[in-house]
Formats: C-alpha cells, sequence, structure tokens
C-alpha cells in the first residue's frame, strides 16, 4: 500500500490494527524534498488508528530527514537516489533527545526528566 501526500489514511482505519490486520506495509511517498505532509500521515497512522506495521518512507528522503521521519513512527526508509546509505545511518545519532512528544517518544522531554 503506497499513500501519496494527498490521501486520507483514515480511509485504512479498519484494516490497520489488531488481529484481523490486512496491511502489514504502508510506503509514504514524499514526492518533494520540502513537502512535510507524509510526518502527518505517519503520525495519524500510529497514534490514532494504531498501525504497528512497516511503515516506510519513499520518494525524496534525504540523510536530512530520517531522525525526524522515526520520531513520527517511521521504520523503513528507501533514500533517493544519490544518497549514501552508510552517511544516513549516522543521523539517527544526530540527536540524544527529543523535546516534543513523538509517535517513537510519547512523553515529553520535561516530562521524562520530571
Amino acid at each position: 500500500m503506497v499513500l501519496q501526500p494527498t490521501d486520507d489514511p483514515a480511509v485504512l482505519a479498519g484494516r490497520l490494527g489488531g488481529p484481523g490486520a490486512q496491511i502489514r506495509a504502508v510506503a509514504v511517498n514524499f514526492p518533494k524534498y520540502a513537502d512535510g505532509r507524509g510526518y502527518s500521515i505517519a503520525r495519524l497512522l500510529r497514534e490514532r488508528y494504531g498501525y504497528t506495521g512497516e511503515l516506510r518512507a519513499v520518494g525524496e528522503v534525504a540523510r536530512d530527514h530520517l531522525h525526524a521521519m522515526a520520531q513520527c513512527g517511521f521504520d523503513a526508509f528507501q533514500l533517493r537516489a544519490g544518497e549514501d546509505a552508510q552517511a544516513a545511518l549516522a543521523a539517527f545519532g544526530d540527536f540524544s533527545e527529543s523535546y516534543q512528544a513523538t509517535a517513537a517518544r510519547p512523553q515529553p522531554l520535561f516530562r521524562r526528566r520530571a
């Protein structure tokens, strides 16, 4: 299943979670470098619709995006042509903490440190 930035993830809601889940992998396309709508789709799939399967970012996916994509719930990434996969792996270590609550860590930093 591939979702475009203009797609509404709500149409998949009944097929995503639970024991009868019909969809095991969802790819979200990023057709342009600066198009961030896929981040919102990922958060909705993970948080509102309880999707636990593979969530793959495809299209114009660059090293610069990987940390933020992982925070939104992506767990698989197809880098755009020309990106160095080894260098991209380092993106996951760029930041030790995220202040905001994320799909990956639902508690904001100030609550984790309280």
